[in-house]
């Protein structure tokens, strides 16, 4: 199967290793053509340009926003992508995922939106948890690709169901990151290690699975390492940001979100936007 990939940032770049890996043909394209490079190093062919990618059997979006996914859906239509399945792996409000998944069926094509949860290293082993919505036919025809990348892959209904589930499961994380600073601050003085803290709290009832899974990172970061982020606290704070605003559009309060919010302004404004979200623990915890 011929597979198209825009985007080729950290998952996407990740997406097209595991799909050539398990021998699919893969192009990719992305607007900024160097960092096509590690893709191409891979065995990933670039596209001149969308067009070219248009012709591929399934078409994989992994873009920063809805500006980009919509700017790009609208090109592909433009030189015709019917009867091809178009896969957004993109986080998005769930309005915005219901609007790209009609103009891709006005352009004759079948849309699944599939964010989801992990980061590159799962990608790359297809360990990914897919959260897929759109039509049963879709899905269908998107599931192939989708279980390998993703150990769990979910149809949960229509589109915008898939954005609305992953708003929920980064929420919790991103809360986490603040929980645990204010936790390692009550400890602060005591002279116990960042390494026997991290250890009991990840054995304990407060010790979710990001922890148990990245205690290294989380440790060295406590130490004063910094820690490049496979998500980091922009990324964080870009998915609290549209949970907030998700909320507010049904008319919900999200307390313990918006006070949360204003701690990663304050640590993207110290210049962390870039480091693990572990970075935020720290940076609470003082």
């Amino acid at each position: 199967m011929k597979i198209g990939i825009v985007g080729t940032g950290r998952m996407g770049t990740a997406f097209a290793k595991r799909l050539i890996e398990t021998g699919h043909e893969v192009s990719v394209w992305n607007r900024t053509p160097e960092r096509m490079r590690a893709a191409e190093e891979a065995g990933a062919a670039a596209a001149t340009g969308l067009r070219q990618l248009a012709a591929c059997d399934v078409i994989l979006i992994s873009l920063t926003d809805a500006d980009a996914v919509s700017d790009v859906v609208g090109r592909l239509a433009a030189a015709d992508i019917a009867g091809r399945v178009v896969i957004d792996t993109s986080t998005l409000l769930p309005s915005q995922a219901q609007a790209i998944a009609g103009m891709v069926a006005a352009a004759g094509a079948e849309f699944v939106e599939c964010p989801v949860g992990g980061t590159v290293a799962p990608a790359l082993k297809g360990q990914l948890i897919g959260m897929a919505g759109g039509t049963n036919a879709a899905f269908a025809r998107a599931r192939p690709i989708l279980e390998l990348l993703c150990r769990r892959v979910e149809h949960l209904g229509p589109a915008g169901n898939g954005a609305r589930m992953k708003l929920a499961i980064n929420l919790p994380l991103a809360l986490y990151w603040q929980t645990l600073g204010e936790a390692l601050a009550l400890l602060k003085g005591a002279g116990i290690s960042a390494e026997t803290a991290v250890s009991i709290i990840g054995d304990s009832s407060a010790g979710p699975t990001v922890l148990k899974n990245r205690a290294q990172v989380v440790v060295d970061t406590l130490n004063g390492v910094a820690q490049p982020g496979t998500f980091d606290i922009n990324g964080l704070r870009k998915d609290l940001r549209l949970a907030l605003q998700f909320a507010a559009m049904e008319g919900q309060e999200l307390a313990l979100a918006s006070a949360a919010g204003a701690t990663y302004d304050a640590a993207v404004e110290s210049g962390l936007g870039g480091l693990d979200g572990a970075s935020l623990a720290r940076f609470v915890a003082g």
